[in-house]
C-alpha cells in the first residue's frame, strides 16, 4: 500500500515540495537587535523549530532527534500562512498568465508545509501519541479548509483556466503540457466551476469530512489495541510457537506496566501473569493459523469482527453513516450520482460500470472455489470425529492441515529459513541489485522516530546516491496496522530534490536475543511494499505533482505486485532462504513445495478480497437519498445480494474497520490492488518470457515506467512496457480461477 501524508491526499490540487534548498520567508531570519524581548522570544521560537528550514541532514532527511510534539502545530500554521500568501501573489499578478507564472509557482509553493506534513502524517500512522492525536483532530478541518481556499480562488482558477485554453499554442513539452492538463482538472474536480453560494456548501463538506475521516482512524486504532484478547493459561495457546507465547506474555506485562502509568491497578493485577493477543487491521488473524483451542480461536475472530461496532467511546458505525452521507452529498454538488462515479472518473478504471462488472465476474468462480475448499476442510474435521461445522474462525486452523496432507508442507517449516534481516539484505536487496544494479549501506548517524527503525543509502547502478530508505517492520501499539510506503522527500527535478522513502511492516517483535522469523506472507509484503518504494526512488520527472507513486490509484500497486514476484524467483529465493542457525539453504523440496502451494487457497483469498471491494464498491455507489441508517444490515445486504455472504469467509475487512476506504484514500478505490494485479499478472508474464531476472529486462521496467511517476498516461505507460494491452487471462491462470474449479 502506498500512502501520502493526509495533507497531501486531501491537497491533491497542488503539490507541496517536501524539502527543498531555497530561501523561506523572512520568519525564520534571526531577530532583529532592536527587537522587544516578547517579539525576540516569539522570533527564537521560530528559530529553534526544525521544520522551518530545510533539513541540513544528508538528501534533506528529518532531524527526528530535533522535532518535538510542540513544533508541529507552529510550524503547520506559518506554513498555510505562507503558502495562502504564496498564492495571493500568483493570483493577484498583474501580468497575463503564463506557465512559468502561474503554473510552475503553483509547484514550487508551500515548501515549510510540505516539510512539516510529511513528517507528521507519516509518524502519525507510524508512531502516534494522545498528542499528536489531538493536534491531528485539530487540524483535519483547518487543512481541508487551506486546501479549499486554493482550489477555490476564482482569480487563481481563471489564470490555470486561460492557460489551459490556450495549451496547444504555448510550446509546452509533453510533461508541462500535461501538468497544465492536470492542473485545470484537480481545479474542476474540486469546485471551481461552482457558484459562491455551492462553494461555502463545498467547504463546510471538506471540513466536515476530514474530522469524521480522522475521528475513524483513531477510533480504530484505540478499539484495536483494546480489543487485544487475554488468555489465563499457557497451555490454551498450544500449537503456537514458543516464540509467539513468548510475546504473548511480554506483551501482557507491557500492557501492565502501561496500566501501572496511567494509575489503573485493578487492570495492571488483571494482566500479571497473563497472555495477550493482539489484533492485527484485517478480519483473519494470523494466531489462527496455528491455535488448536477452537474456543479461544472464536474469542479472537469475535474479538476481531466487533471492533468499533458495539457501542463505546470508539463505534464507527455512526462515523460510517456520516461518511458515506457527506460523500454522496459531495458528489452530487460537483454534478455527479455519487461518490464512486467522482473518484473513478480519474482512475485508470474510469466508470463504475468497468469496476463492477471486474468483481461481480470474478465472484463466482472465486466462491465457488472457496466452498471446494471448504469442503476439503470438513472432511478432515468430520475424520477427525470433531462434529461441528467449519466456521471461519477454523478456516486457516484446517487450511494449514490440507496443504500439509496435500503438499506434505506446513507452512511453518518455512520460517526458520525466513529471517528478516536476510530477508532485506539478501533478498530483497538483492533482488533490486540484480534487477536495477543497486546497492545498499546502513546509515547509522542519521536519527530515527525508533531505535528500531534502521536507515540504507541507495547506491544507483553508476555508484551514484540514489535515496534514503528507511525500514521500519515491527509492530508497535502506536503504529496502525497494515503495511504501507511513504516519502518524507520526494523526487523534482524542479526543486533539486533525491527520494527519502520509507517501508512500514507490522511484523511481531521478537524477545531479546531471539531471531525475527517472517512467515511467507510477511516475506511477500517485504517484496510487496518494496516494489512501491523503488518506484519513489526511481523517480525522474522534473515536477513534484508527478513524482514517485503520484498515479491513479488503480495503477499505484501494480508496480509493487510486479515486484512480489521475486520473493520465490528460484534464484532470489536460494541467496536469502537460508537456516537462521545453520546457514543451511532450503531443501529443494521445500521450495517445490513453496512454489506447488502458489494457487492453494485461492478461493478463500480472492473471496475474502472481493466481498471488501464490493462492499466499498456498494457503499460509495449510492445516491445521497439511499444512505442506510444501519451500517452492519446494509454490509449484510450488500455481501448476500454480490453472492459473496458465504459464512465461513468473511470479508477482508468489515465495514467499521475498512481503514482503507474510511481512514484512508481508498474510498471506491479498494477494487485498485485486484485491478493492477491483472496489470501484474501480464508484467510476470512479460518478465517470464523475455528470460526473467536479467538487468535489461529491470532496465527497460525502471526507462518505460517506473521513472515515469505521473508524468504520462499510465495505461500508456503500461503498453510502453508491455508492448500489449491489459488481459485478465494471466490474473484468472494466477489464482486458479480461468476453469471455475480449485486447483
Amino acid at each position: 500500500m502506498s500512502t501520502k501524508p493526509l495533507a497531501l491526499l486531501i491537497a491533491a490540487s497542488f503539490s507541496f515540495a517536501a524539502c527543498a534548498a531555497t530561501p523561506e520567508s523572512p520568519a525564520a531570519a534571526e531577530p532583529a537587535a532592536s527587537a522587544t524581548p516578547a517579539a525576540k522570544a516569539k522570533a527564537d521560537a521560530v528559530v529553534a523549530n526544525p521544520f522551518y528550514a530545510p533539513s541540513s541532514l544528508y538528501l534533506h532527511a528529518p532531524a527526528f532527534d530535533q522535532i518535538k510534539d510542540a513544533h508541529y502545530l507552529p510550524a503547520f500554521e506559518e506554513g498555510m500562512r505562507q503558502q495562502l500568501a504564496e498564492v495571493d501573489v500568483i493570483a493577484g499578478n498583474k501580468e497575463a498568465p503564463s506557465f512559468d507564472n502561474t503554473i510552475v509557482e503553483m509547484e514550487r509553493s508551500g515548501q515549510l508545509l510540505g516539510r512539516v506534513a510529511a513528517v507528521f502524517f507519516n509518524l502519525t500512522g507510524a508512531n502516534t501519541n494522545e498528542t499528536m492525536e489531538g493536534i491531528q483532530r485539530e487540524l483535519s478541518p483547518r487543512l481541508a479548509a487551506h486546501n479549499d481556499a486554493i482550489v477555490l480562488n476564482g482569480k487563481l482558477y481563471a489564470r490555470v483556466k486561460s492557460l489551459y485554453d490556450q495549451r496547444e499554442t504555448l510550446g509546452l513539452d509533453a510533461e508541462s503540457k500535461r501538468l497544465l492538463e492536470r492542473y485545470h482538472t484537480d481545479f474542476v474536480r474540486a469546485g471551481a466551476q461552482l457558484s459562491d453560494a455551492d462553494k461555502v456548501k463545498l467547504k463546510a463538506m471538506n471540513a466536515e469530512l476530514a474530522t469524521l475521516s480522522t475521528t475513524f482512524s483513531q477510533n480504530l486504532l484505540k478499539e484495536t489495541n483494546a480489543s487485544a484478547v487475554l488468555v489465563d493459561k499457557r497451555e490454551e495457546l498450544a500449537g503456537l510457537s514458543e516464540a509467539a507465547i513468548t510475546g504473548a506474555a511480554e506483551a501482557a506485562k507491557r500492557a501492565a506496566e502501561e496500566a501501572t502509568k496511567a494509575g489503573d491497578a485493578a487492570k495492571a493485577k488483571s494482566l500479571e501473569g497473563k497472555y495477550l493477543i493482539a489484533l492485527m487491521n484485517t478480519t483473519g488473524q494470523p494466531p489462527l493459523a496455528s491455535l488448536q483451542n477452537r474456543d479461544l480461536r472464536r474469542r479472537i475472530y469475535e474479538a476481531s469482527i466487533a471492533r468499533s461496532s458495539h457501542g463505546g467511546d470508539f463505534d464507527n458505525r455512526g462515523v460510517i453513516i456520516k461518511l458515506a452521507k457527506l460523500r454522496a452529498d459531495r458528489a452530487k454538488l460537483l454534478g455527479y450520482p455519487n461518490h464512486a462515479t467522482y473518484v473513478l472518473e480519474d482512475e485508470t478504471a474510469l466508470t463504475t460500470t468497468a469496476v463492477n462488472k471486474l468483481l461481480s465476474d470474478l465472484a463466482p468462480a472465486a466462491v465457488a472455489n472457496a466452498r471446494a475448499e471448504a469442503a476439503d476442510m470438513q472432511a478432515i474435521i468430520d475424520g477427525e470425529k470433531g462434529g461441528f461445522q467449519l466456521a471461519a474462525y477454523d478456516w486457516a486452523y484446517y487450511a494449514e492441515k490440507v496443504r500439509a496432507a496435500r503438499y506434505n508442507f506446513d507452512e511453518s517449516q518455512l520460517k526458520p529459513y525466513l529471517e528478516m534481516d536476510n530477508v532485506l539484505q539478501n533478498g530483497v536487496f538483492y533482488a533490486a541489485n540484480q534487477l536495477y544494479g543497486l546497492s545498499f549501506k546502513e546509515r547509522k548517524d542519521l536519527p530515527v522516530y525508533d531505535p528500531d527503525v534502521r536507515v540504507f543509502e541507495v547506491f544507483d547502478k553508476d555508484g551514484k546516491t540514489l535515496a534514503l530508505f528507511y525500514a521500519d517492520y515491527y509492530a508497535r501499539s502506536n503504529k496502525r496496522g497494515g503495511a504501507w510506503m511513504n516519502e518524507y522527500v520526494g523526487q523534482s527535478g524542479l526543486m533539486g530534490l533525491q527520494p527519502v522513502v520509507a517501508n512500514h511492516l507490522n511484523v511481531p517483535k521478537p524477545s531479546a536475543g531471539q531471531p525475527t522469523l517472517l512467515t511467507w506472507d510477511e516475506v511477500t509484503t517485504m517484496f510487496h511494499e518494496f516494489g512501491h518504494a523503488l518506484h519513489g526512488m526511481f523517480s525522474n520527472v522534473k515536477y513534484p505533482r508527478f513524482a514517485g507513486t503520484n498515479v491513479p490509484r488503480d495503477f499505484v500497486e501494480y508496480p509493487s505486485q510486479v515486484n512480489e514476484m521475486w520473493a520465490d524467483w528460484p534464484s532470489i529465493l536460494g541467496n536469502y532462504a537460508k537456516h537462521y542457525q545453520t546457514g543451511a539453504p532450503m531443501p529443494k523440496e521445500l521450495l517445490d513445495k513453496v512454489l506447488a502451494t502458489s494457487k492453494f487457497n485461492q478461493g478463500f483469498a480472492t473471496t475474502e478480497y472481493l466481498a471488501a471491494a464490493l462492499l466499498d464498491q456498494r457503499w460509495h455507489q449510492l445516491a445521497p437519498n439511499e444512505i442506510p441508517t444501519d451500517a452492519l444490515a446494509f454490509e449484510a445486504a450488500a455481501l448476500k445480494s454480490e453472492g459473496v455472504d458465504y459464512l465461513p469467509v468473511p470479508p477482508r475487512y468489515r465495514s467499521t474497520y475498512f481503514s482503507h476506504v474510511w481512514g484512508g484514500g481508498y474510498s471506491a478505490g479498494y477494487y485498485a490492488y485486484l485491478w493492477s494485479e491483472v496489470l501484474d499478472a501480464g508484467s510476470v508474464e512479460w518478465f517470464k518470457n523475455n528470460g526473467g531476472l536479467t538487468r535489461k529486462n529491470g532496465d527497460h521496467f525502471r526507462d518505460t515506467l517506473l521513472s515515469r511517476g505521473g508524468s504520462k498516461d499510465a495505461i500508456g505507460l503500461y503498453r510502453t512496457f508491455s508492448g500489449g494491452e491489459p488481459d485478465v487471462g494471466p490474473l484468472l491462470k494466477r489464482r486458479g480461477l480461468d476453469k471455475g474449479v480449485k486447483p
